[in-house]
């Protein structure tokens, strides 16, 4: 009684109203203070990480974001259909806090923050809550745009917070940056506590957390086993799995890269995400929107593949600064994709299923966090590049190591990989609308059918058909299979 009890006044706790009604720029503004906090640590996270681990930098580097990559994997199916029952605020906050927990611990201890970081894999999903919570407030012809907005803040937020860190620490030292950036996260964490408002409709919640939930639900490999009997739904996740794979590669390496290969320093650096980050925001917002309305859904993820292949080949063979700086306008334009796929992904789940529709992409992006770096160190490591050394006279003082790296084999693996990707990508059946009046969906059977309003016996569940792992189970003696949460 006395736990019910407690479960009632928390969730009361979370019902706070925040500012106005939930809207877009709710996400936006936690997405921008989330990523504009690890903005500011490029710089010093690159440091730390060299004086931490001095002769197997770019191994460990590979190790930490492999565990913390699996861990989102194995939590962003739990989290995001926990939040399609108890609503998003609750798990914004948690996953905001949790992620953001290890920034304070960069000065404090870095053997407790690498640890930390690995282990904030668990919550750091923060992107498939805030894909439903857009998913909740707009109807489905706006939600790529909504996307794109939402994705164009994550580049807006590495925009000035790379080159700020880099500009704090080389004049007060990277004490002063993470606590700057410690600051920003406490700022983010009382936003999403103060001001924002819960979007899932108050009907679809449960009135107490006393309902349980079976265990079945915690389990990923549930929620894979469901994709893979929805063909389209199937198709989906092995051309996010091939995408994304050589795109985490890429960003865990990929700076290391420019610094000790090509000689960036970190004024260029942080120059070169700049542009990147400003040049994916037009392409995010305006240009997605055109292409969206022009070419559809399908078409724009196969465009934004195809920028993805481009740019991956160019830094391939690229040996050159201004090589790296022209393949990274292409990169720019490939940021098209990932905004585009979770439009697809949303407009085949139901509304009271977005949060698993979005936490099965998330946490296949995670299992590629945590195989991407490991796949990129490998190929590094064969190719006898090995990034153990921070400062970029490795570029000028071995021309073996140049040409070791001419062109960069990685790369232009991811770039093949991307190209499988695309090919998966071209059997997606393009979604279609058979009536403006009601809600349509592809079923789990990969058919188009129409879709009965909420609340019938009959309903379809696109992502997950079969409802007994899913589904909120009645209340149940002590020692059954179900636990309460």
């Amino acid at each position: 009684m006395y736990l019910t009890t407690f479960h009632n006044r928390f969730l009361s706790f979370f019902k706070l109203q925040g500012f106005g009604r939930p809207s877009v720029y709710h996400a936006a503004i936690v997405i921008f203070l989330e990523f504009f906090a690890w903005g500011l640590l490029t710089t010093p996270m690159l440091t730390v990480l060299h004086e931490t681990f001095r002769q197997h930098t770019f191994l460990m580097n590979g190790l930490i974001q492999g565990v913390k990559g699996l861990l989102s994997f194995l939590s962003a199916p739990l989290i995001g259909a926990l939040s399609d029952v108890w609503g998003r605020k609750p798990f914004l906050l948690g996953t905001v806090f949790f992620t953001c927990f290890p920034i304070p611990l960069m000065r404090i201890n870095p053997w407790w923050y690498f640890a930390m970081i690995s282990v904030s894999g668990v919550f750091s999903v923060t992107f498939s809550v805030i894909f439903a919570y857009v998913a909740d407030i707009t109807q489905e012809h706006e939600r790529s745009t909504a996307y794109g907005w939402v994705s164009a803040t994550f580049a807006a937020s590495l925009v000035s917070s790379p080159a700020i860190g880099a500009y704090l620490s080389a004049r007060y030292g990277d004490s002063l940056v993470v606590l700057v950036a410690t600051v920003v996260a406490l700022l983010d964490i009382c936003f999403i506590l103060v001001a924002v408002p819960e979007s899932l409709p108050e009907k679809i919640r449960p009135v107490s957390w006393g309902a349980q939930i079976s265990w079945k639900q915690a389990d990923p490999f549930a929620s894979l086993k469901k994709v893979g009997k929805d063909s389209t739904v199937l198709l989906i996740c092995i051309t996010v799995f091939l995408s994304y794979l050589p795109e985490a590669g890429q960003y865990s390496s990929f700076f290391l890269y420019l610094k000790q290969v090509i000689g960036f320093g970190s004024v260029e650096i942080a120059a070169f995400i700049a542009m990147v980050g400003i040049l994916s925001i037009g392409a995010q917002t305006v240009f997605l929107s055109i292409l969206m309305r022009s070419l559809g859904n399908k078409n724009t993820v196969l465009l934004g593949l195809g920028f993805q292949i481009l740019q991956l080949a160019w830094y391939g063979f690229g040996s050159q600064a201004w090589m790296m700086w022209a393949a990274g306008i292409v990169a720019a334009m490939s940021s098209i994709t990932f905004p585009a796929v979770s439009a697809l992904v949303s407009r085949n789940a139901e509304s009271d299923q977005q949060g698993v529709a979005q936490g099965i992409i998330t946490g296949i992006r995670g299992l590629c966090n945590g195989l991407g770096p490991a796949l990129y160190g490998f190929i590094f490591y064969m190719f006898h590049v090995e990034l153990t050394e921070s400062g970029p006279e490795l570029n000028s003082g071995s021309g073996a190591l140049q040409e070791a790296v001419i062109p960069g084999p990685p790369f232009l693996f991811g770039a093949c990989i991307v190209l499988l990707s695309f090919l998966v990508a071209l059997f997606i059946p393009e979604y279609r609308k058979a009536s403006g009046a009601q809600k349509h969906s592809n079923s789990i059977s990969g058919s188009l059918t129409n879709t009965p309003e909420r609340g019938s016996d009959e309903d379809i569940e696109p992502l997950l058909q079969d409802n007994s792992i899913w589904e909120l189970s009645s209340f149940e003696e002590p020692g059954s299979q179900s636990t309460e949460l």
